[in-house]
């Protein structure tokens, strides 16, 4: 296999608030061996999410592999309350763009 959007091979991918300062990020498979594969690849480790948001650390407050469900979901501190001035995206839904083209390796 040669590398694949994470787009083609994820189930669910999606953003949303969680509550009024962060948003949660939602990543589903259909299946424990594609789960894995991903998992085991690291393109949404912890300090692989930093470097996709272009974010520190510090910023990401949750990052689980739910190994039910074959979902990796991950929390991040908003720049602004949801809703305030300057925020542009007031429910956080729109927030899952940059994860659709992510490289997943054989």
């Amino acid at each position: 296999m040669a590398a694949v959007p994470l787009s083609d091979l994820a189930k669910t991918i999606r953003s949303k608030n969680a509550g009024p300062d962060r948003i949660t990020f939602d990543v589903i498979f259909r299946d424990r061996e594609t789960y894995d594969r991903v998992r085991r690849s690291g393109v949404l480790s912890r300090a692989a999410v930093c470097r996709l948001y272009g974010i520190p650390d510090s910023r990401i407050s949750d990052h689980v592999e739910f190994n039910p469900a074959f979902a990796i979901k991950f929390t991040i501190y908003r720049t602004e309350p949801s809703g305030s001035a300057g925020d542009g995206d007031i429910f956080g839904s729109q927030q899952y763009g940059p994860l659709l083209g992510v490289l997943v390796p054989d």
